[in-house]
């Protein structure tokens, strides 16, 4: 399991819009294929801040699956138009689990 992390910072006075449009958008990624679970929080300090969580089976089944396929296009143009800045996503392993390779894949 690799855990996508992407710091989305919001023009200040549309957090409520942008929360809108993603609640319409989840299902995008959601029933993408290799999409375990999808979350959003938004700071509390920086309430213009909001961080996505998606949990994919591999980095590959973000990059392929959602990333190089129509529903990006979409999930962007529902989301884009109230990010500040370009967002930042990286990807995450967990340090305790022993069963995947860096990339995401089981480890032989």
């Amino acid at each position: 399991m690799v855990l996508e992390i992407a710091l989305i910072d919001v023009h200040p006075g549309q957090e409520d819009d942008f929360a809108a449009a993603y609640t319409k958008a989840r299902s995008l990624v959601a029933t993408t294929p290799g999409c375990r679970s999808v979350r959003m929080t938004r700071g509390v300090e920086s309430p213009s801040r909001f961080v996505l969580l998606v949990e994919w089976d591999s980095v590959e089944a973000h990059l392929e699956n959602f990333r190089a396929s129509e529903r990006f296009g979409q999930w962007r143009g529902h989301i884009g138009t109230y990010f500040a800045t370009p967002p930042v996503v990286e990807h995450f392993l967990d340090v305790d689990d022993e069963t995947v390779d860096i990339d995401g894949t089981p480890a032989a």
